[in-house]
């Protein structure tokens, strides 16, 4: 597994462990991979640590949960707009 991956490359990064597992496991698999973020960088297993589910089903959920967990700056600038202005 590489030890850094982008933000727009988690996904398929997340496919690397078995589903369904717990919180815990998952953070212990991905311990020492870092994800660099729009603002920065974290270490995706804490980052897991942070989240508030138990266990996740698959890699989405964890992918969704993983969202929700990173502060706004992670994904971008507050305010920009992707779409057509």
């Amino acid at each position: 597994m590489k030890d850094t991956v982008k933000m727009s490359r988690l996904r398929p990064v997340l496919q690397n462990i078995s589903y369904p597992v717990e919180r815990h496991a998952a953070a212990n698999a991905f311990d020492g991979v870092t994800i660099l973020m729009a603002d920065g960088d974290a270490d995706l297993g804490s980052l897991i640590r942070d989240c508030v589910t138990d266990e996740f089903r698959d890699p989405m959920d964890l992918y969704y949960e993983l969202n929700n967990a990173m502060p706004i700056k992670a994904l971008g600038e507050p305010g920009q707009s992707d779409g057509d202005a």
